[in-house]
């Protein structure tokens, strides 16, 4: 549970899977990364790491995306300070 690499969108809150058991998932809303896309349309939040080139080796990608869009629900205008405390469960493979 420590790098958010599995992280999914579970009943609208972002949870970590590989803390969850599978019987937990039943009756469940369950949303993965492959989800967010819609009719062969990324995700407003997909875009924005795209067109931002945040798009790296995609290990951490899932927690990433669904960590800032977890944010932006919450705080349409979040500062750096916010944004840096709102990722900082997920870990970067490629950064550190």
């Amino acid at each position: 549970g420590g790098c958010g690499a599995c992280t999914v969108v579970v009943d609208g809150k972002i949870a970590k899977s590989c803390l969850m058991l599978a019987a937990s998932a039943d009756g469940r809303e369950i949303l993965t990364v492959e989800g967010l896309a819609r009719n062969g349309e990324l995700h407003p939040i997909q875009q924005a790491f795209w067109d931002e080139y945040g798009f790296q080796c995609g290990y951490c990608l899932p927690g990433m995306l669904f960590s800032a869009q977890d944010l932006l629900d919450r705080n349409a205008r979040p500062s750096g300070a916010e944004i840096r405390h709102a990722l900082q469960a997920n870990l970067c493979r490629c950064t550190g």
